[in-house]
C-alpha cells in the first residue's frame, strides 16, 4: 500500500520514481517528482501542512515568509508560495505569487522578492519572470522582453542616472515608487542657471555629444536624427531608436526636418570610420 498522497511512476527506460499531489477545495496540486516514495510523502504531509495551519501569511512580511519555508524545504519553492497563497487568496497561480490587499509579492527566489501593484496582477500570473546577469525579463509571444520597458525605463538605462526607486528599495517595482528621469535612449536630463536642459549624447568609441535642448523629445528626436546620419558610415553597428509616443507624425517630422546636430557628429557622418 503506498503512502498517502504518492503514486508510483515508472520513466520509458524503466526507473521507478514518485509523484505527489495534494487535492484543495477541489483543485489538484502536482507537488512534483521524487526518487523516493517517502520523500513523496513528506512533500504531501508538508502541503496539507501548509493548507491546514492557522499562521496567516498576510500579516507576514516577505522575509518572515521565507523563514517558514526554510524550516521545511519538503516542497519546492514555487510550490510553497503557490500553495499558501491559493490557501489564503483562494486562487491558484502557478507563478510564486503571494497576494496583499494593494500589491503582491512575486517571490522570484529566496534571495529576490519583487513588490508589483495590484493591476499588474493578470500580467505576471501569466508571464513568468527570467533573469540574466543582472536584468529581468518576461517570455512574451516567443520574445524575451526586458521588465524596465514596462514602466518606461529603457533596457540600456543606469539605476539613479535614468530611473531611481524612491524608496531606494530596487525589488519594489510599484508605479508610484519609480520615478524616471530619462525616458529615452540617449537623453541626459541636466539642470542649468537658465533652466532644464537635455543633452543629447551617443556612443560610439566614447561619448559624442549631439546637441543640447530645451524639451526631451527634441533631443530623442535629435538622437534618432544623429543615428540616421551615421548609419550608412557604421553599416555593422545596430541603432537602438526612440519611440515618441502621443506626436503626431507631421509634429515629428517638422522636429526631425529643424533639429539642429552638432558638427561633429555632421563631421563624422561625412566620413569614413576606421
Amino acid at each position: 500500500m503506498s503512502m498517502s498522497g504518492v503514486f508510483k511512476a515508472e520513466k520509458k527506460d524503466g526507473t521507478i520514481y514518485y509523484r505527489s499531489s495534494v487535492t484543495f477545495k477541489n483543485k489538484h496540486i502536482s507537488l512534483g517528482s521524487y526518487n523516493t516514495e517517502l520523500a513523496a510523502n513528506r512533500a504531501y504531509n508538508r502541503a496539507k501542512e501548509l493548507l491546514e495551519s492557522d499562521i496567516k501569511y498576510s500579516e507576514l512580511s516577505s522575509a518572515e515568509i521565507l523563514d517558514e519555508f526554510a524550516r521545511d524545504k519538503t516542497i519546492k519553492f514555487n510550490k510553497f508560495i503557490s500553495i499558501i497563497n491559493f490557501r489564503d487568496n483562494n486562487i491558484y497561480i502557478k507563478n510564486p505569487i503571494y497576494i496583499c490587499k494593494r500589491f503582491f509579492l512575486y517571490f522570484y527566489s529566496p534571495d529576490h522578492v519583487y513588490t508589483f501593484d495590484i493591476e499588474d496582477l493578470f500580467y505576471y500570473a501569466s508571464h513568468k519572470i527570467a533573469k540574466r546577469g543582472s536584468h529581468l525579463f518576461v517570455a512574451d509571444y516567443g520574445m524575451q522582453i526586458n521588465l524596465m520597458t514596462r514602466y518606461g525605463i529603457h533596457s540600456h538605462a543606469v539605476v539613479g542616472r535614468d530611473y531611481k526607486f524612491k524608496n531606494n528599495d530596487p525589488y519594489d517595482f510599484r508605479y508610484a515608487n519609480i520615478e524616471v528621469i530619462n525616458k529615452y535612449v540617449g537623453v541626459h536630463k541636466k539642470e542649468t542657471k537658465s533652466g532644464t536642459k537635455y543633452k543629447a549624447i551617443i556612443l560610439i568609441n566614447g561619448n559624442f555629444i549631439i546637441g543640447t535642448y530645451d524639451t526631451e523629445v527634441e533631443a530623442a528626436i535629435a538622437y534618432n536624427k544623429a543615428c540616421d546620419m551615421l548609419k550608412p558610415v557604421l553599416k555593422d553597428r545596430t541603432f537602438r531608436q526612440n519611440i515618441i509616443d502621443g506626436l503626431a507624425p507631421k509634429d515629428y517630422a517638422r522636429i526631425y526636418l529643424t533639429v539642429d546636430i552638432s558638427d561633429k557628429i555632421r563631421a563624422l557622418a561625412n566620413s569614413s570610420i576606421e
